[in-house]
């Protein structure tokens, strides 16, 4: 993916490896993308950065106290992020933005090991489906709960997990969906919103 580039990133030399996940290690929020964008993270090397997602998603970090920063344009830019850690179901930049089963699976351990480490996540943002099921799936809920009782996938839906993390289920802010309007700004902002009231708790 790293040798297709867009004429308007022409000069750079891509990231085109595995992104790995970011963010403060003390992090109480955890949110978990789908996978790094082409000309984003599979260029910049850090998550959600240098593409429209990210301009979404930092903002609103950076309105609820969570990034020092509302933009991300590379890993040098100085943007910090507070009680936060970002991450995401695939490490790499797949075809047409989907990963394969096969990729979610090989890229899970990678997930399981950072859930592992961020012993503080007391809330955690999913955007989209996909990452949805792979956090539940890294997390054991997906294997611990029947069908019947795993969380399930709608935006703005929270759920109480059995050892009290509370997870948030987001439409992911794709152009795709940002500019079908399928999610707007303050159904966006509504998200952070909730879970820094209930971090506040």
């Amino acid at each position: 993916m790293a040798r297709e580039k867009k004429r308007a990133f022409r000069d750079e030399v891509y990231w085109g490896r595995p992104v790995p996940g970011w963010g403060d290690p003390r992090a109480r929020l955890l949110v978990v993308g789908l996978a790094p964008a082409a000309h984003g993270a599979n260029r910049t090397g850090r998550m959600f950065t240098g593409d429209s997602s990210g301009d979404w998603l930092y903002a609103a970090l950076h309105r609820f106290g969570f990034a020092s920063r509302s933009r991300a344009t590379g890993r040098d830019d100085g943007l910090a992020l507070t009680d936060c850690w970002i991450t995401a179901a695939a490490r790499c930049a797949p075809p047409d933005n989907t990963p394969s089963p096969a990729e979610l699976a090989r890229c899970r351990p990678y997930l399981e090991d950072e859930l592992r480490l961020l012993a503080r996540v007391r809330v955690v943002v999913v955007l989209g489906r996909i990452a949805h099921d792979s956090f539940l799936k890294a997390s054991g809920w997906w294997a611990r709960l029947p069908p019947a009782r795993r969380p399930h996938f709608a935006h703005g839906a929270v759920t109480r997990l059995l050892d009290g993390t509370m997870l948030i289920s987001s439409y992911h802010p794709s152009r795709q969906n940002t500019n079908t309007g399928r999610l707007t700004r303050a159904m966006w902002l509504g998200i952070y919103r909730r879970a820094r009231a209930l971090l506040a708790r």
